[in-house]
C-alpha cells in the first residue's frame, strides 16, 4: 500500500482543479499496475468529483449550479463562520473518490478528469491519494 500527500493552493472563492495528472504521477511512482485508488480531502469544505474534461464549460456550469443550489449567502445560515454553503457543497460531491487502477492507469472515461473542488478557498489545501494493490 502506497499513500501520498499533496498540497494545492486555489486562488478563487469556489474552484474547480484537474489532479488527474498528480494522481497518475503517483502511480507511477508506485509502480502498482492493478488495484483501486482512493483519493481523499481532510477537509469539511472541499473534495472530489470526476466529471468532463473537454469542455471548461462543464466545470463553470457545475459551479454555477452549485451555487445556485446551494447560496453562499442566505440568511437561514446560523454557522458562525459564514461558510455553510461551502460544507452542503462538499457533502453533495463527497470528501473522496475511488478509482479503479488497471494496466498502470486509471480507468476513467475518455471525456474524465478527476477534480478537486475547494468551495471555501482561496486557502492552502491537502490531499492524500491512497493505492492499493490488487
Amino acid at each position: 500500500m502506497y499513500l501520498y500527500k499533496h498540497h494545492i493552493a486555489t486562488r478563487g472563492a469556489q474552484q474547480m482543479s484537474k489532479v488527474t495528472d498528480m494522481v497518475r504521477e503517483d502511480i507511477e511512482k508506485s509502480g502498482v499496475k492493478d488495484g483501486i485508488v482512493v483519493v481523499f480531502s481532510p477537509h469539511t469544505t472541499a473534495g472530489f468529483t470526476i466529471n468532463e474534461n473537454a469542455d471548461p464549460d462543464v466545470v463553470h456550469d457545475m459551479l454555477k449550479g452549485f451555487e445556485k443550489a446551494f447560496p453562499t449567502n442566505a440568511d437561514f445560515y446560523r454557522h458562525a463562520e459564514g461558510n455553510s454553503h461551502a460544507h452542503m457543497k462538499t457533502t453533495l460531491v463527497g470528501p473522496s473518490q475511488t478509482l479503479i487502477l488497471s494496466g498502470g492507469d486509471l480507468l476513467l472515461g475518455i471525456w474524465q478528469d478527476l477534480y478537486f473542488c475547494d468551495f471555501d478557498g482561496p486557502r492552502n489545501r491537502t490531499f492524500y491519494v491512497k493505492i492499493l494493490e490488487g
